[in-house]
């Protein structure tokens, strides 16, 4: 992994924050909501952190695949071996809720596997990164990037390697805050029967993700809908931290640039061992 593709989607990243927040902190701002054709929110904002990560990334050899972009058929697709999987804003609702936990995603997918991933909390000015080979990191207190020329290293020297040390004597399971199905329910019962004491956090977008990352929660179920640019960024975080991201029910992890980019149910939690 170059170097030169993970400060530009971190740039990318925080460039999208910054628009973002432009927008989110703006009081006489409506958002101008627009309904997609599937009945999700589509903010002003998600449209200008979309053009600020593609305006950088587009300076990259690997093709976008961005929600707020143009999705090319898989004809097409099917003949990329590297892409950028974006969500400019994931967790529009959260947005216009105004509750802050809403995220900027960027993943770099190889051969159908996220090797690296950015994840920008703008409120909290908080990144997350990680990189194959490399390790996952959460750096606090990060909010603009001016391509100055710090490398990698250097980034990664003012950050805390993930997952952090945090100690609990119970399970703590992470669910969202927007889309708690039956199903998950369910699943959060029969690890209650198994483990007795269950603490439920709730939380919204890919901030999910980077909790189990950071080993501030053991487990993400999710038996719900979510697109590929949902996970792919949290996915690579949580890999290089040591987790895995396994379709519901199986050994296999979630795969990137399907056909259909609809992600089955999965669980994010520590890596098995077989």
């Amino acid at each position: 992994m170059e170097q030169k593709y993970v400060m530009a989607a971190i740039e990318a990243a925080l460039k999208a924050g910054e628009k973002i927040l432009s927008v989110y902190n703006d009081p006489a701002s409506d958002f101008e909501i627009e309904r997609k054709a599937d009945n999700s929110p589509l903010t002003i904002a998600d449209r200008k952190a979309h053009e600020a990560i593609v305006a950088i990334l587009n300076d990259t050899p690997f093709p976008v695949l961005s929600e707020e972009g143009k999705h090319l058929g898989y004809e097409t697709r099917r003949e990329w071996d590297n892409l950028w999987i974006v969500d400019p804003l994931d967790g529009t609702k959260e947005f216009i809720k105004r509750n802050g936990e809403f995220t900027v995603n960027i993943a770099l997918v190889q051969d159908s596997v996220p090797v690296f991933g950015v994840i920008y909390v703008p409120v909290k000015n908080e990144l997350y990164f990680g990189v194959e080979g490399v390790g996952a990191y959460k750096c606090s207190g990060i909010a603009s990037w001016e391509g100055d020329g710090v490398a990698l290293e250097g980034l990664v020297a003012k950050s805390e390697r993930l997952p952090l040390k945090e100690v609990h004597d119970h399970l703590i399971v992470v669910a969202s805050r927007s889309h708690l199905s039956p199903e998950t329910e369910s699943y959060i019962a029969d690890l209650r029967k198994k483990h007795g004491s269950v603490e439920l956090i709730s939380s919204g977008s890919s901030i999910k993700i980077c909790l189990v990352s950071e080993g501030k929660a053991d487990v993400y179920p999710r038996f719900a809908p979510t697109m590929e640019w949902d996970t792919a960024a949290g996915h690579a975080i949580a890999r290089a931290a040591g987790m895995e991201v396994y379709q519901a029910g199986k050994e296999e992890p979630l795969r990137y640039n399907k056909e259909d980019l609809l992600n089955p149910w999965f669980v994010v939690e520590p890596k098995r061992e077989h």
